[in-house]
């Protein structure tokens, strides 16, 4: 079943309104009629089946018909701070956090990230990857638009991931998979947990002490050494299944 989100101060009563770009969504690309009924999130962990009552030219009315109490989000916050990767792999990446159930993502400017965007780059690929974002969120059913941060210094990274109950830092260096199992286990629901992950060539020495510094955990994720692209999502499936499973 198709999902739209919306705002709470767009949920009126038993009344929803639907605005903006899904409008047109639902009109010329859905073709959706009235009586047929959707899915609408108000982005704040409220998700609602729903029948459209009446398709306007600027806005869709639909009336809620049951709330929906399955909770669909992880019971940790994960935010994915993400090395800067080579040309449009980051639109992969954050298409498919959004689907393992990211809370947040980070693009990281670190040593060796390759690409170096200016100010005004850095603003409309930002933008681009809230749009894949949101479009994720509703192809997976999420109660909430998971949100794409600006660009950010590695200093100032390391600085966001100090304030969170859990900090991860795979690295390739790294050994021991027992350790990578303690450190996961005990993750708890409730929890905020940083995710670090280098671009191509990964960190460098003195990022992974910085990062020990700040107090990372530093795991292994095997034997094998991960694409960039591979790497976060591998973090994210062993999160998913470890706290979803208990």
């Amino acid at each position: 079943m198709h999902q739209f989100f919306v705002t709470p101060d767009q949920v009126q009563g038993q009344t929803i309104e639907i605005q903006g770009n899904d409008v047109n969504h639902i009109k010329n690309v859905l073709r959706m009629k009235e009586g047929e009924e959707l899915h609408v999130s108000d982005g704040n962990n409220q998700r609602y089946l729903c029948r459209i009552e009446k398709i306007e030219e600027s806005k869709v009315l639909a009336a809620i018909k049951e709330i929906l109490a399955e909770d669909m989000e992880l019971p940790a916050k994960i935010y994915l701070f993400q090395g800067l990767p080579k040309g449009d792999k980051m639109e992969w990446i954050v298409q498919k956090a959004v689907e393992l159930g990211v809370h947040e993502i980070i693009p990281v400017a670190t040593k060796r990230s390759v690409v170096r965007l200016d100010e005004k780059k850095a603003k409309k690929k930002v933008e681009r990857w809230q749009m894949i974002a949101e479009s994720a969120a509703k192809q997976s059913a999420r109660q909430m638009i998971p949100k794409v941060c600006p660009v950010m210094s590695y200093k100032e990274a390391l600085s966001l991931a100090k304030e969170m109950d859990r900090f991860l830092f795979p690295y390739e260096l790294a050994e021991g998979m027992e350790r990578t199992r303690e450190v996961i286990s005990t993750i708890q629901s409730g929890q905020s947990v940083a995710v670090f992950i280098g671009p191509e060539g990964g960190f460098d020495a003195k990022e992974a002490e910085d990062a020990k510094e700040a107090g990372a955990q530093v795991i292994t994720l095997g034997k094998r050494i991960l694409r960039t692209e591979t790497a976060g999502l591998t973090v994210l499936s062993i999160l998913m299944f470890c706290l979803e499973g208990r």
